[in-house]
């Protein structure tokens, strides 16, 4: 498992949107607002998935 920071994810609703296009993406992953984290399961690949398709909606995502 990969965590990914994601600094501008402030809300509920920042949760939503990452979820639904982590989905669309369809990866295995988990969210944490408290934390800022995204973690994806898999291999190197559908990490750089996962960061495609949060900069596609507009967030910044570092690994940690």
């Amino acid at each position: 498992m990969t965590t990914l920071f994601v600094q501008d994810m402030h809300c509920e609703n920042c949760v939503k949107r990452i979820t639904n296009a982590l989905n669309e993406a369809k990866l295995d992953f988990s969210v944490s607002l408290s934390d800022h984290t995204v973690s994806v399961e898999g291999d190197e690949s559908a990490v750089r998935a996962a960061v495609s398709a949060l900069e596609d909606i507009g967030f910044e995502a570092k690994q940690d």
